[in-house]
């Protein structure tokens, strides 16, 4: 009788997904100049055979994880934030939550790597879209507050800019900017009655 060989088990495919994952972590810990095929593969025990499966090249990656970012980053906190029932619920939960995860080591690294590749093809065309939608959400919510348009849009001007300076200095000097959850919920209070004030 011939012994049967049995297969080790092969270990789980990469999905396009994982390789954007570790695109975008790459990006928040070297900026773009990290996101290299050989050491991505490397890091998440596969090959470059695998890579090319799901992506043409290097740019496919960029574009996709600069994608992936902008559905996670932008999108869903708009979806999160859209869940609130009124127009000073949904700004002071976008305001918070953008505060907030300023909070997390390393959350807005990506956003910040990307803004020091901004003359990047695919970088600036994904920084426009997303500061546009983001300006945009942001207007619309002031105009629910009952400010017109040229006012909303000055306003949220404002807002968005604050959420910005405030990520720079979280990320530089941590230790300048409100630290626990309280002094944030206090600074979110405080930026709001700016924004919002006559």
């Amino acid at each position: 009788m011939v012994e049967r060989r049995t297969r080790k088990p092969t270990a789980t495919r990469l999905t396009v997904d994982d390789w954007t994952a570790a695109a975008l972590e790459a990006m928040a810990r070297g900026g773009l100049a990290a996101v290299a095929v050989e050491p991505l593969a490397a890091r998440l025990g596969a090959t470059k055979g695998s890579f090319y499966w799901h992506f043409a090249n290097r740019d496919a990656l960029i574009e996709a994880a600069l994608h992936r970012w902008e559905a996670d980053h932008t999108d869903a906190v708009i979806a999160l934030v859209e869940a609130e029932t009124d127009p000073l619920s949904r700004l002071r939960t976008l305001i918070g939550t953008v505060m907030e995860s300023t909070a997390i080591p390393g959350a807005d690294a990506i956003e910040l790597a990307m803004l020091a590749t901004a003359d990047h093809p695919h970088v600036a065309a994904v920084l426009t879209r997303v500061t546009q939608k983001r300006l945009a959400y942001t207007a619309q919510l002031f105009e629910g507050l009952g400010l017109a348009p040229p006012e909303a849009r000055h306003r949220a001007l404002l807002a968005v800019s604050a959420y910005l300076g405030h990520a720079q200095l979280a990320h530089a000097t941590p230790t300048l900017v409100p630290g626990t959850p309280q002094e944030r919920r206090t600074y979110v209070d405080r930026l709001i009655g700016l924004v919002t004030g006559p």
